[in-house]
């Protein structure tokens, strides 16, 4: 089967799972990666399980469900494959996605992935429980951020950083609890799947286990049940992901001078005056709360947006790091765009002249 193009709604799976015992049950995220095969994390079905359950657009008519078994439980990289018995009666074939390494060098990548974390936890008020209180669900979280590929080297995973929930909802558990096992996209690609939050790096980070790691921790028939029943390629197949267009983010503009001439910096000003989010007053205000607080108090004001814009570049250069922090929450906010795409092309440039 040939490759498909990206994150595909449909194909995104709820993975619960019930526990012998009386013990609680889990919930994860998965991605069918073939008619009978869904992707997920391994510590989402380890253990002792008495059921396994997939279920696929929920509430929506396209809805459906089905008991799974594991088939594959690679631990050691935190992925797991399930079998479902059939593919419901009707639907289009499934297509293998392609999967990409991260490059090992200074650049971030646009990603992207699709889950149900606790925080999206809802009363549904049209369907009570026997004692007259509305039943609960989980519904879908689309992320979308970046990774900083030279972040996480020796745990050996990738760092998410996506928009953070506001808070924790309940003390002593993440809010991002049932987001393991999403499939972490960049340019049409999967790098990856989620496979934990680490608290002590804020609720705008996720860690995710990484496709061209699997290579280095899995065993000989672990990587063939996953080239056979997923689509990986075989070792040394993998290719290289990139942004839209084939085109990589760049990596820090911390190094870029205090005094750049005016000239070289309209590029990139005139690239983020196209950014819909730069272009309201309230969003904008939104991106300068999310980084340095200097930025904010002591940028210059104009009413000219192209010069206000300006003045917050220029107040970045002089507190070094600030317009890393810029781009990143812009990136962020507005996901994979042309503007955006147009954005690190004029970082690019800048950070090949000067840094």
């Amino acid at each position: 089967m040939s490759a498909s193009g990206g994150l595909e709604a449909a194909r995104v799976a709820e993975v619960l799972v019930e526990r012998p015992g009386g013990k609680p049950g889990r919930r994860g995220s998965g991605y069918r990666v073939g008619e009978r095969r869904v992707l997920t994390a391994a510590h989402v079905v380890s253990g002792p399980v008495a059921s396994v359950r997939v279920r696929f657009d929920a509430d929506l008519p396209g809805e459906w469900s089905a008991e799974a078994g594991v088939v594959l439980l690679a631990e050691a990289a935190d992925v797991a494959l399930l079998e479902i018995p059939d593919a419901p009666p009707g639907s289009a074939p499934v297509e293998t996605p392609r999967y990409a390494a991260v490059p090992e060098s200074d650049v971030v990548l646009p990603v992207s992935a699709m889950g149900f974390p606790r925080f999206k936890l809802r009363d549904d008020s049209m369907r009570l429980l026997d004692d007259g209180a509305p039943s609960q669900y989980r519904d879908s979280c689309h992320v979308v951020g970046t990774v900083s590929v030279l972040s996480n080297r020796r745990e050996g995973t990738l760092e998410l950083a996506v928009l953070a929930p506001h808070a924790a909802l309940e003390p002593g558990r993440s809010p991002w609890e049932g987001m393991s096992g999403a499939v972490v996209w960049s340019g049409g690609a999967v790098i990856g799947v989620v496979s934990s939050h680490h608290r002590s790096d804020g609720l705008g980070r996720l860690a995710a286990s990484r496709v061209d790691h699997w290579y280095e921790v899995l065993s000989p028939g672990e990587l063939a049940s996953l080239h056979d029943d997923a689509g990986l390629p075989k070792p040394g197949g993998l290719g290289s992901a990139a942004g839209p267009d084939g085109f990589q983010t760049p990596g820090s503009l911390a190094a870029l001078p205090s005094d750049l001439p005016l000239r070289e910096l309209m590029g990139l000003v005139d690239a983020l005056v196209r950014i819909p989010s730069l272009r309201d007053a309230n969003s904008l205000g939104l991106v300068l709360a999310s980084i340095d607080a200097e930025i904010a108090a002591n940028r210059p004001r104009d009413s000219r947006l192209r010069m206000d814009i300006y003045g917050i570049v220029r107040t970045c250069l002089s507190y070094p790091g600030t317009l890393d922090q810029l781009l990143e929450a812009v990136r962020l906010l507005e996901g994979e765009s042309s503007e955006v795409a147009h954005v690190d092309r004029e970082a690019a440039q800048l950070a090949k002249r000067y840094c």
